[in-house]
């Protein structure tokens, strides 16, 4: 077994050079042994193929408690930073049968009845968070990730898990934690207060939906629970994954795609002109920003051949990079790292994993964002990017691929003549505050 020389590549928490890391990181190899934030070590696998094999294949599993060593015998501290990514068990982290038996209940529950039933009232909401950008006067900077991008996403899938609105309910405590579930960057004292905070407010969700249940996927869920298909944990568990992947994922897919789209004004032409499609420039978008920049760690069941003289031993952890292989210049070209409507290859990723894992909420995605970006593109055909020459910050993250904002005009960069640059920056100042409210935490509409 070859061994890769220290010091290892270490993967920065923050994310914001996470491209870059990537690039370093195929320059070394298909398989590379890597440092994680915390201080465990795992390989990164960047290759589109590769990814594909290990995702499909039976070498892998994401059950850490049957398959990972050194969390088994507590080498890995259940302290770690990222350590809930790890524990919970659900149907992403189980292996074998006890995933199918996961999947089941799940896949019942995003049945296709159930998703087109709910169509209509996504082009609802989306319709009135348009209408309440419209308000914004002209010439005021608009962070559309928290005006947009964000609301639309958490009112679906609150309304599909039947969260209920309120000043004091779930809606805003559940928007808040997952805002910070996937920031890696994350202080241990703060990702453990966050975990605390989820599953307490899980708990009290779960209890009044026992008291009051109704035609949404948490009494589905809590059905298959009373019908013995799972556990408690694995009701709240699973309920934790679908709730913030419904949530987080679909977030940065509007995000990247409104981002794309308004940095490569040739680009966003060709879909307006009808010669590509919205699906076309929403696969590209998942191929070139991958939502979710990564798996959940997997595990090795067995020495795992890459390539002559380069194997993973039997037990160790594996990160597969949606984001490495959707820029995988093997598959895609030398100009992998160039967003192109047009590409003939935009559809081969695993922006929704792949094999048994590939996700059960893929059609309300992919409906949720073509309803967004057609209907926003419709309403405000002069939306432009505030600064052009500034990239965005990036979401302080390893597993999420997005923007911590989206700074936006409405109506283009001609506001009026009454709006000089200074007068536009106080407009930015005090919408990006107005949005973010005095704590700094982007607050939905309740």
């Amino acid at each position: 077994m070859a061994q890769q020389a220290c010091p290892f590549l270490t993967i920065e928490p923050s994310g914001q050079d996470l491209y870059g890391e990537i690039s370093r990181i195929r320059d070394q190899g298909p398989a590379v042994e890597i440092e994680l934030p915390g201080g465990v070590r795992a390989w990164w696998i960047n290759g589109l193929e590769l990814n594909k094999r290990l995702l499909a294949g039976p070498e892998t599993s994401k059950d850490a408690f049957q398959h990972w060593p050194a969390w088994i015998n507590g080498d890995i501290s259940r302290t770690w930073p990222l350590a809930i990514w790890v524990s919970v068990r659900n149907m992403v982290t189980a292996y074998g049968s006890d995933h199918s038996r996961l999947r089941k209940p799940m896949a019942a529950a995003f049945t296709k009845r159930r998703v087109d039933a709910l169509l209509p009232r996504v082009q609802e909401i989306v319709d009135r968070a348009l209408d309440d950008l419209e308000r914004i006067p002209a010439g005021e900077v608009v962070d559309l990730r928290a005006a947009f991008a964000a609301p639309v996403p958490h009112e679906v899938v609150c309304e599909l898990f039947g969260v209920p609105r309120g000043e004091d309910g779930p809606r805003r405590a559940l928007y808040r934690i997952i805002d910070s579930f996937f920031d890696t960057a994350i202080s241990l004292e703060d990702a453990q207060a966050n975990a605390v905070d989820l599953y307490g407010t899980l708990t009290a969700f779960l209890q009044d939906k026992r008291e009051h249940p109704a035609d949404d996927l948490t009494t589905a869920l809590i059905a298959a629970r009373d019908e013995g298909s799972l556990s408690e944990q694995e009701l709240m568990d699973n309920l934790i994954l679908l709730l913030t992947a419904g949530f987080e994922t679909t977030v940065n897919l509007i995000d990247n795609t409104v981002h794309s789209l308004l940095a490569h004004p040739d680009q966003l032409e060709l879909v307006r002109s009808g010669r590509v499609t919205w699906e076309d420039a929403i696969e590209e978008s998942l191929r070139f920003e991958a939502p979710g920049a990564m798996s959940g760690l997997r595990y090795a069941v067995q020495d795992i051949e890459i390539e002559p003289g380069l194997t993973i031993p039997k037990g160790d952890p594996l990160v597969v990079s949606f984001a490495g292989a959707g820029r995988d210049p093997e598959r895609h070209g030398p100009d992998a790292e160039r967003f192109d409507v047009t590409r003939a290859t935009s559809r081969d990723h695993v922006s929704f994993g792949h094999g048994v894992h590939h996700c059960l909420g893929r059609p309300l995605a992919m409906a949720e964002a073509t309803a967004a970006l057609t209907s926003l593109f419709d309403r405000f055909p002069r939306l432009a990017l505030a600064d052009p020459a500034r990239p965005p910050k990036r979401l302080r993250s390893i597993i999420s691929t997005g923007h911590q904002e989206l700074p936006v005009l409405l109506h283009g960069r001609n506001p009026g003549p009454d709006l000089g640059p200074r007068a536009e920056e106080a407009g930015a100042i005090r919408k990006l505050s107005e949005l973010r409210g005095t704590s700094g935490t982007k607050v939905p509409r309740a």
